[in-house]
């Protein structure tokens, strides 16, 4: 096998794992240089075996990769594009673990000359935790990861790129730009707007505010434990998913609005169809979704 050079802009949570998913399932087959701003971290890339080098030179990162695996915050994804397209060469097959991809893809299409190659992912995994310290080998194992599947790339870049990320022991699935973006706002940028929302409720409590922080459980603590995500990360997903986000808010903001009514009037039967219904239906979600997916 000859030996694949990757580098990986952003040695973080996704990042890492990447580095070392890979170095671990391909040993020396991979040659893997990261993109680091410290001293510090780049010891740390290192060390932990996320990396074989690191640098803040971006010629000495990406000047020899076959594919550069892009991690930074979705805002930030442009502006590097833009600084390593000069040092990348002919052929090298550019993608991303950016949570947004419209906003994206049509940036990179305007400035990505005919030799280089831009295929959209997005591995649906991550923690609470980020920075290289979280990252795990078995980060994206059974999690699902999109590809968008963009005609315009010939086959053969594809599967040369599906042929490393094949490694994630990742379940991969395509969507198209639209909907990737429209799925996602349902099912991980809502849910984390909301859980932020459930701590800012518990932080407009008033003087209940003490008594509140007394009565923290396990419930509290699974519904909000999303909210310790990083803060760059999810206002740069915001800005660059803005229509699919509030549209999925004001249905959101509907559906409470259903529940509000009913509460104040009394209405228990309403009430309990509410619940009830979205517990099986969740109970329905979850069973078919094991069939498929790691969803812990």
């Amino acid at each position: 096998m000859t030996q694949t050079k990757l580098a990986i802009i952003g040695v973080g949570l996704i990042g890492g794992s990447l580095g070392l998913c890979l170095k671990d399932a391909l040993g020396d087959d991979i040659y893997i240089t990261g993109l680091c701003r410290t001293e510090a971290s780049m010891r740390q890339a290192i060390s932990l075996g996320a990396v074989d080098e690191a640098s803040s030179d971006l010629n000495t990162v990406v000047g020899d990769a076959d594919i550069v695996y892009l991690s930074p915050p979705v805002l930030q994804i442009v502006p590097m594009v833009e600084k390593i397209l000069p040092h990348l060469k002919d052929g090298a097959i550019l993608t991303d673990a950016g949570s947004t991809k419209g906003a994206v893809y049509e940036a990179l299409h305007k400035i990505l000359p005919p030799h280089i190659y831009y295929v959209p992912g997005h591995p649906m995994t991550g923690r609470e935790k980020s920075g290289v310290e979280a990252a795990t080998k078995d980060l994206f194992a059974h999690k699902a990861y999109v590809i968008i599947d963009d005609p315009m790339v010939p086959q053969e870049i594809k599967d040369r790129l599906m042929m490393v990320l094949r490694y994630t022991g990742a379940n991969f699935t395509t969507l198209d730009l639209a909907q990737h973006d429209r799925c996602a706002a349902v099912i991980s940028h809502v849910p984390h707007l909301a859980a932020a929302a459930l701590v800012t409720l518990l932080n407009r409590s008033g003087d209940d505010l003490a008594s509140c922080l007394k009565l923290i459980g396990g419930g509290f603590k699974d519904t909000t434990r999303i909210a310790s995500s990083n803060a760059d990360m999810w206002a740069d997903i915001c800005m660059t998913n803005r229509v699919p986000i509030t549209d999925t808010l004001h249905t959101l903001q509907n559906i409470l609005g259903e529940v509000i009514t009913a509460v104040e009037a009394g209405d228990r039967q309403a009430v309990h169809d509410y619940f009830s219904a979205s517990k099986a239906r969740r109970d329905s979600i979850l069973h078919d979704a094991e069939q498929k997916f790691d969803t812990n």
